[in-house]
């Protein structure tokens, strides 16, 4: 049953001439203030949610993109400041890059934040596929060395799982030598603790899920980590293949779970008065999102001829790229006045009976002020329609 909303923001700034015809990724080098203001866009998204009763705030960590679009390098220190803006908004990390950290360091820095925001912030981590920061830091990145970004990942989630729950570990893999053996004040080194603690464990830990293989399904089942489902990078939207393949993992390790247990999914939106009328209005945001994701891989039907128009504004419009109308036909976006929106998300809701909370967000290109007025409007509009059903829950 869904009762809980939330959004994640990728932290780009307000960009101008946007759209199939508009400035070329690529060419786009913003000033630094430009690029500062990320900052206090997310500032007023997220009192925007928090005022009017959203879960949590999703946002990206990303790094070195002098264009702007995903400006957040730091959700951590980012989010400590937010906490203290706001009330009762949780503070999603969707995600923590974590080939980019040393494991204890994020460890660290997350029982920090956690415990000076009173345990509103939500762990998450991913694996990274910008090979312009995971590579420039000195990890292999999904894009360059799938398998060795991948066996870097599983390794780091291993140690910080270690990190969290226990009392002192110790960690040596091809990586990591956790502790070293060397003296230390009159002893020698066998295991280290984290200091401090976050304020509860076990942490809950969240992932994107992207391909849905065996290998990340059982992985994800081993250490109870939680999935989100389309959103950022990847498509929004459910699909029942994915919904069951994690729920069939969990099962493989003893958890039986509803079908979309432990799971958020992920959908765009623009509400409008019709659905004509909302597709209008949000295909430049479309279309600025399609360029900016399609060339790293996140575009399904885009080969080289289509990649190469869809970097010229000249041949963009004419080249057969996707349409956000076939998205919105393949359920990735949700459009169109409230009452159909309500309707299919209670069409999500019943074909997965154990989903709980769904993200809704605008895409990369959209400005500040359309974002926080698409954001009041669901609130509004739509999730009573679902938040009230907890109520009805607990009467029964």
């Amino acid at each position: 049953m869904i009762t809980r909303f939330g959004s994640l923001y990728a932290g780009h700034v307000d960009l101008d001439n946007i759209g199939f015809e508009g400035t070329p990724v690529n060419d786009r080098w913003l000033s630094d203030d430009h690029l500062a203001t990320v900052l206090d866009k997310a500032e007023a998204i997220v009192t925007t949610m928090d005022r009017l009763g959203y879960s949590t705030f999703w946002a990206a960590e990303h790094r070195l993109q002098r264009e702007g679009y995903e400006c957040i390098p730091n959700l951590l220190l980012h989010f400590v400041h937010l906490a203290h803006l706001t009330k009762n908004i949780k503070f999603g990390c969707g995600f923590n890059v974590a080939p980019m950290w040393h494991p204890l360091r994020l460890a660290e820095d997350f029982a920090v934040a956690d415990r000076l925001t009173g345990g509103r912030i939500i762990f998450g981590v991913g694996r990274g596929y910008h090979s312009r920061e995971c590579d420039v830091l000195g990890a292999p990145s999904t894009a360059i060395d799938n398998e060795a970004n991948r066996e870097l990942f599983e390794d780091q989630v291993e140690i910080l799982v270690k990190a969290f729950n226990e009392a002192a570990f110790s960690h040596y893999s091809k990586h990591y030598t956790i502790p070293p053996k060397i003296p230390y004040r009159g002893y020698e080194l066998q295991e280290v603790t984290l200091v401090p603690k976050p304020l509860t464990t076990p942490v809950e830990i969240w992932q994107p899920i992207v391909s849905a293989t065996d290998r990340a399904m059982d992985f994800m089942a081993k250490y109870n980590i939680h999935g989100i489902i389309g959103g950022g990078a990847a498509a929004g939207g459910a699909t029942d293949k994915v919904m069951n393949a994690y729920r069939e993992a969990q099962a493989r390790v003893g958890r039986d779970l509803k079908l979309g247990g432990n799971l958020i999914v992920g959908y765009s939106i623009h509400i409008a008065e019709t659905e004509a009328k909302a597709i209008e209005q949000a295909r430049p945001f479309f279309e600025e999102n399609m360029k900016m994701f399609g060339p790293l891989g996140f575009v399904r039907g885009l080969d080289d001829e289509k990649l190469a128009a869809l970097a010229d504004p000249k041949r963009a419009r004419s080249a057969g790229l996707p349409t956000l109308e076939e998205a919105v036909e393949a359920g990735s976006w949700l459009v169109g006045p409230p009452g159909l929106i309500i309707e299919k998300l209670q069409e999500v809701q019943s074909r997965y009976p154990g989903l709980e909370e769904v993200n809704v967000g605008s895409v990369i290109g959209t400005p500040q002020a359309v974002i926080c007025e698409q954001l009041e409007r669901f609130a509004k509009e739509v999730m009573p329609a679902f938040t009230g059903q907890t109520e009805l829950a607990t009467a029964d």
